[in-house]
């Protein structure tokens, strides 16, 4: 309800500033304690356990400077980043838009962190048990070698991350998606893993999803040969589909929020069929109802991430969703999240 009184005056402000504001509110504010989950929420998902499916995804926390004061508002988990191996100040303002009149959210940030030492600094002094936090790695936009970029954070960020992302999906760094061909996949997976060892972190990669017919599956055969623990389904669209309102909606950059569900959800889809359950899958995307986590989850993803959302919801929308989640299941006689999982496969 305070969000709702607020938000009129809060969407007066650029959107970049309301987001830093944001930030620095969370950051000095008392963390709330974290909330104890239902236990039909809890479930171990690449060797960890989640006491909760619904996530933070990055983006928000860029900088790791609040990732438990997110888990004190209900999330059951945090992703923070993207973070690269030097420091940059992204692109040109203004970036950042919200597409109030479609519940959306346009970005062309350009990966802009305070890099990885100053990133690491950071997280290296917060209290681990206040739950998962992981950390999404990326490339620089000058980086000559951005495949080196990537093994450069696993061994900058492995020892403070419960798991890592690796993102080669964002639209806004030029030449980046390339990335996910499979000769360069197969390449960078490879590095990632036999950098991170046999005793690091847990490893994600993050995929768009603007793909062609055939590349779910195509990625899917290197993730699973690469044997790596997670894949991210999805990151922001370039597409515009059609029936947007708002002033914003042909600005340059990735879309988020309502307009990308469908979208996200066909990805997912695309995903679950081409690993048959042999790869966890995280959903994001779209994402703001239980609804939506519900056929998400129904649709092969064990876990599932939010951010553009909280934009229209506010702060207090993870919790909603925990327990309405909870007592979806509780009327439906299911006794854990797991059980749902790829129910509609």
């Amino acid at each position: 309800m305070l969000y709702g009184l607020t938000r009129p005056l809060i969407f007066r402000m650029d959107a970049e500033q309301a987001h830093r504001l944001t930030i620095l509110a969370l950051k000095y504010l008392p963390k709330r304690p974290v909330p104890t989950f239902a236990a039909c929420l809890g479930q171990d998902v690449a060797g960890l356990h989640f006491p909760s499916p619904i996530g933070l995804a990055a983006g928000f926390d860029k900088n790791g400077e609040v990732p438990d004061a997110m888990l004190g508002l209900g999330f059951g988990f945090v992703e923070i980043g993207t973070v690269t191996p030097m420091p940059q100040e992204g692109n040109e303002k203004p970036r950042l838009f919200r597409l109030t009149e479609d519940r959306a959210v346009i970005n062309r940030m350009g990966f802009n962190n305070d890099g990885q030492d100053m990133v690491r600094g950071r997280v290296s002094f917060r209290d681990h048990r206040r739950g998962i936090m992981g950390v999404n790695i990326g490339a620089n936009k000058d980086s000559e070698d951005r495949i080196g970029d990537y093994r450069r954070g696993v061994v900058s960020m492995s020892p403070y991350a419960d798991y890592l992302t690796v993102n080669i999906s964002s639209p806004n760094t030029p030449g980046l998606r390339q990335l996910q061909s499979p000769k360069a996949l197969k390449e960078l997976l490879k590095l990632v893993r036999e950098t991170r060892g046999e005793r690091g972190p847990p490893i994600f990669l993050k995929v768009a999803p603007d793909l062609a017919e055939d590349d779910p599956a195509r990625i899917a055969r290197v993730a699973l040969a690469s044997k790596i623990d997670g894949i991210i389904v999805s990151n922001t669209t370039i597409e515009r589909p059609e029936g947007l309102r708002s002033a914003h909606a042909q600005e340059t950059g990735g879309l988020s929020g309502r307009p990308l569900k469908a979208k996200a959800l066909e990805a997912l889809r695309a995903f679950a069929a081409a690993t048959k359950g042999k790869i966890p899958l995280i959903a994001a995307g779209g994402i703001e109802t239980v609804d939506d986590v519900w056929d998400r989850m129904r649709s092969g993803a064990s876990l599932v991430q939010l951010y553009s959302a909280l934009v229209y919801e506010g702060p207090g929308l993870a919790m909603r969703l925990n327990g309405q989640l909870a007592k979806r299941l509780e009327d439906e006689g299911i006794a854990n999240i797991a059980d749902i999982v790829g129910a509609d496969l």
